[in-house]
């Protein structure tokens, strides 16, 4: 009697949550074996939307994935260090995606950073702009009376810097960085003078003849006190800062630069027409 053919199976389906699983441990297995291919190989951006397309994958939301990609940024190594875990970070950053073209985006951070913040451009790319706080006299004493009801927190970071990338026709994908390197450094270097000053102490009571357990407090009081004091001005300055670059990503995403910029052209234009005296017949 003739084998009974055997019956095929139905091809496997998965939904997208395991799809992203069996694609995530491929990439694992294949880096463990070091077969990853030529490392130089690069995909354009029209081929990655192909790839993501035979996997069910929209090209909307693969450009926005995309322009997040291109503006995230990778912390320094210094992050995870003795400074970051007894002061705070360093750096901090804000992201979103908000409606309007990449170079009216730009141009619009670029006027807040320098009108409102009081800093200067450093760098200027095609779809990034790098600024640092300005130096001059006037600017400083603008600072330090908080004109406006202002405290131009930004213009305390050692650099700014905005990243704006086109999703679509009529959406940016914008990502903000503020890098306060120098303002932790000024929480270590006030640390550090708290330690001299309660060692200057501790010698001084010990030449005194005091006793021992007194002359030594003062060089273990005055250290906690330093770092405990250094680690709140620096994390209010970055909390202020976070807050900053949110509340511009606000705004751009409601559009207030472009309602803004608009209402001034038509102001112009009204204002220009009542200047112009009527003819009498």
């Amino acid at each position: 009697m003739p084998d009974s053919p055997v019956p095929s199976r139905p091809p496997a389906r998965l939904d997208r949550s395991a799809l992203e699983r069996v694609l995530a441990r491929a990439a694992e297995l294949q880096g463990k074996t070091g077969d990853s291919g030529d490392p130089a190989e690069e995909f354009s951006e029209e081929q990655l939307i192909e790839l993501g397309k035979e996997v069910g994958l929209t090209p909307q939301h693969l450009r926005q994935a995309l322009a997040e990609e291109r503006t995230r940024s990778v912390l320094p190594e210094e992050e995870g260090g003795v400074a970051s875990r007894l002061f705070g970070p360093a750096r901090i950053s804000a992201a979103r995606t908000v409606p309007g073209r990449a170079t009216d985006i730009l141009a619009a951070v670029d006027a807040w950073m320098q009108r409102q913040e009081l800093l200067i451009v450093k760098r200027h790319h095609s779809e990034r702009i790098v600024w640092e706080p300005r130096q001059d006299f006037l600017v400083g004493v603008k600072r330090a009376l908080r004109v406006g009801g202002r405290d131009y927190v930004l213009s305390r970071a050692f650099e700014v810097s905005a990243t704006a990338i086109s999703v679509d026709d009529q959406r940016v994908h914008v990502a903000l960085e503020a890098d306060f390197r120098t303002q932790r450094r000024s929480a270590v270097a006030q640390t550090g003078a708290g330690v001299v000053f309660g060692a200057a102490i501790a010698g001084s009571l010990l030449v005194i003849g005091a006793v021992p357990i007194v002359a030594f407090a003062p060089a273990l009081i005055a250290p906690a006190l330093g770092v405990t004091g250094a680690r709140v001005m620096h994390n209010h300055v970055v909390t202020r800062a976070q807050l900053a670059l949110e509340q511009l990503l606000d705004r751009l995403e409601r559009g207030e630069f472009t309602k803004r910029g608009a209402e001034s052209l038509l102001g112009a234009i009204v204002a220009a027409a009542t200047a112009i005296p009527s003819r009498r017949p």
